[in-house]
């Protein structure tokens, strides 16, 4: 599919955001006046930022509140919900650490619960689509909340961030491995996609239209295997190894997690420019362009 920066801005912001702000309202990590100014400000800054991106991939911005209202049948809308409710209820925890009221951390952990629950709900955005084979799998969510734990982790100072770290690296691998197999797992043809598979082998003697269309726009993206295998490997190392290292062997203090966290940034953008770019959508195979 096409990687939209809107929506790559928006899960990889948005879930490191929230994944600070799980630690924060957990109480993993604790601080008042300005540095847990600096820390709160970071994790709504990431968190709002992410989620506001979003509403550049919608065709009317203007209309997303409407999100709000499939909240029964939509993992969109659930997100919608979960995020203003993980906000909302964090923000007394974060005025306690401020300003140093003493607010009892019962509450600060419901918020943490639903900061994850918020990554979860993104995450199932994508998981619940069939027809992208690649997504339609458990290492997703377990991608989305492992992404969203570590960068917490690091940017709340965790001494144990760069186990997080190393872990990630297997699970990229394993995702990457199981999710190249998922499209042919599915069992997915041309035949299928045009129900003609009963007659026998189909195959595309003409394009059904000269013109392009969102179609071929949006959910056909080809990216070359050189080119995905380059940044698999970038991606493995900037968002595991190198900061992994850093966090272990560096001292512990705000320049050596602003650099592990920058670079793990970077690696995790990487990351999910392939999520979406690797995504094959069966509807290819009307259009001839997917194998079986």
């Amino acid at each position: 599919m096409h990687p939209a920066p809107s929506v790559i801005l928006f899960s990889t912001l948005s879930g490191m955001g929230l994944g600070l702000l799980a630690f924060l309202g957990a109480g993993l990590a604790v601080a008042t006046g300005w540095t847990a100014f600096l820390w709160w400000g970071l994790g709504y800054a990431l968190a709002v930022g992410g989620l506001a991106a979003s509403t550049f991939h919608l065709g009317n911005p203007q209309r997303a509140l409407l999100a709000f209202t499939q909240w029964r049948t939509s993992w969109l809308s659930r997100e919608a919900w979960a995020a203003v409710a993980a906000l909302l209820v964090l923000a007394p925890t974060a005025l306690s650490d401020l300003f140093d009221l003493g607010l009892p951390r019962a509450v600060g952990q419901v918020g943490a619960v639903l900061a994850l629950l918020t990554v979860f709900t993104t995450s199932m955005i994508y998981t619940q689509i069939r027809a992208v084979p690649r997504w339609h799998h458990w290492t997703t969510p377990v991608l989305f909340l492992s992404f969203a734990i570590t960068g917490g982790a690091m940017l709340s100072g965790q001494g144990w961030a760069w186990v997080c770290l190393i872990a990630l690296a297997p699970l990229l691998i394993l995702a990457w491995r199981i999710g190249d197999g998922q499209f042919a797992k599915a069992g997915q043809t041309l035949g299928t996609a045009t129900g003609l598979d009963r007659v026998g082998e189909v195959q595309v003697f003409e394009q059904a239209h000269t013109a392009g269309n969102y179609l071929l726009r949006e959910m056909i993206f080809v990216v070359g295997r050189k080119h995905a295998r380059k940044l698999r490997q970038i991606a493995v190392g900037l968002v595991a190894v190198l900061p992994a290292l850093i966090m272990a062997l560096a001292p512990l203090g705000p320049v050596s997690v602003a650099i592990a966290a920058a670079l793990h940034l970077g690696g995790a953008l990487a990351q999910r420019w392939l999520f979406f770019a690797e995504a094959e959508h069966v509807v290819g195979l009307y259009y001839g362009k997917r194998g079986s």
